[in-house]
């Protein structure tokens, strides 16, 4: 029998060393700037400083990570085939940290182009980030299916990783609204946002690349990547257990960028406060800095889907508070985007951490094939979510503006900025708990593990 027939070899109870998994955590620093702030401000940045019409800038935003669909699991069919040739990744995750460069470039709009061509521009330095994003990430969150590591472990690994991944989503985006320059952000100050936050990208994915060969040096497996190209792919696409946590996935992805993205909208039209989008922001991640162990012995207690389900739960009840608005007082609506931390930690945690369940499950599928399905998916979500919101705006009548200008927007639109922002995440998320309980397979890796 050859390798590629083979299952994986048997997970252990290993207990993967500390420093190893920091290292591994550190690239999570990177591909969280890259997360947040394109979701956080990019939508932002094209309608009120680039003069784009909320559809056009939302369509800008949507085309991009169409390409996702098939750039992923493209990028992981050739990590497994990296895999199987050189016995690790490598090589893409060094490609990959030259994400840096096009996030300084996404907001380095050239010269005054405003309008249809700095959408354009947006769009197509969109598309090469998220193939350098794939690059990086697709390999990175390969790794716990290629160690020799047990159900909790798997959890353990992720939970080092949600840690730090929310760290760098709580500096990133406190920092970025700031040095763009506040409630008096330019175009020179997005230039510098980018440029400052690039090299803090770069340092954190080169740790992410030493700490991946510090951990496979301890409890890599031995066993071969297994098949890869199109036959991995339809494999992939007919494991029903997976399918039911990438369809639960896309809507949690798609309601988590849907709500960063109405962040600033929310504070300066509802709120009417520019200045709380910071606040909201950090009210938003902050919590998962403090919950995420706690998530992690709760998923030891009940397993983990049945704790991802409290999460959804718990964040379309938050989100049905933000619905309400001006009138429940901004303790109160600060409180709730607190909750939608809480539950945004476990989302985080919990699904990341079932996916090498469903892998190691699976017979003789290379990880990288269903990583950059995963991946692929979290990209359409990221897309989605400011795109649904774009809309809910363009409906409400929003006008669109340029730096410094302050048109009135009318009431309609207003309503929207308010809904979108509580209702539809609400009802989407509802989606995710419906998609998540079709999902089975908790109990026997649980078990077998």
């Amino acid at each position: 029998m050859t390798g590629l027939d083979r299952r994986p070899a048997a997970a252990t109870d290993t207990a993967l060393p500390r420093g190893p998994l920091a290292g591994f955590a550190a690239g999570s620093l990177g591909m969280g700037v890259w997360v947040t702030v394109p979701g956080l401000l990019l939508l932002y940045f094209l309608t009120d400083v680039l003069a784009v019409g909320p559809w056009l800038a939302g369509l800008a935003l949507l085309l991009p990570k169409v390409a996702d669909v098939v750039l992923h699991p493209w990028v992981g069919h050739r990590a497994d085939v990296e895999q199987a040739r050189r016995g690790d990744r490598r090589r893409l995750l060094l490609l990959g940290c030259a994400l840096p460069v096009a996030f300084a470039a996404l907001f380095a709009v050239p010269g005054r182009l405003t309008g249809a061509p700095a959408a354009a521009w947006v769009a197509v330095i969109f598309v090469a980030g998220n193939l350098l994003f794939a690059a990086y990430q697709v390999p990175y969150l390969s790794t716990p299916a290629d160690l020799r590591i047990g159900y909790h472990e798997r959890t353990r690994l992720m939970a080092f990783r949600m840690v730090v991944l929310t760290l760098g989503i709580l500096l990133s985006g406190l920092l970025a609204p700031l040095l763009t320059g506040g409630d008096a952000a330019t175009r020179a100050g997005y230039q510098r946002m980018g440029l400052v936050l690039a090299v803090g990208m770069l340092v954190a994915m080169l740790v992410g690349v030493a700490g991946i060969a510090r951990l496979r040096g301890s409890a890599a497996d031995p066993t071969p990547a297994g098949h890869g190209g199109w036959r991995a792919l339809r494999t992939a696409l007919r494991d029903r257990q997976f399918r039911w946590l990438v369809a639960a996935y896309l809507a949690m992805s798609t309601t988590t960028h849907l709500v960063l993205a109405g962040v600033p909208y929310y504070a300066e039209y509802e709120l009417r406060d520019p200045g709380l989008t910071t606040v909201l922001v950090a009210a938003f991640v902050a919590p998962a800095l403090l919950v995420t162990p706690g998530w992690l012995v709760l998923a030891r207690r009940v397993g983990k889907q049945r704790a991802l389900l409290g999460a959804q739960v718990a964040f379309a009840v938050g989100s049905l508070v933000l619905a309400v608005g001006r009138p429940a007082g901004l303790a109160v609506l600060v409180g709730a985007v607190a909750v939608l931390g809480v539950a945004f930690a476990g989302m985080q945690l919990l699904p990341f951490s079932m996916l090498p369940d469903v892998i190691r499950a699976a017979t003789g599928t290379g990880a990288g094939t269903y990583t950059g399905v995963w991946t692929a998916t979290e990209a359409t979500g990221a897309a989605l979510g400011p795109y649904a919101y774009a809309l809910c705006l363009t409906v409400g009548g929003f006008v669109a503006s340029s730096a410094g200008e302050s048109p009135v927007q009318p009431d309609a639109a207003l309503a929207a900025v308010r809904y979108g922002f509580g209702l539809l995440p609400a009802v989407a998320m509802l989606a995710a708990v419906l998609l998540q309980r079709r999902y089975t397979l908790d109990a026997t890796a649980r078990a077998t593990s």
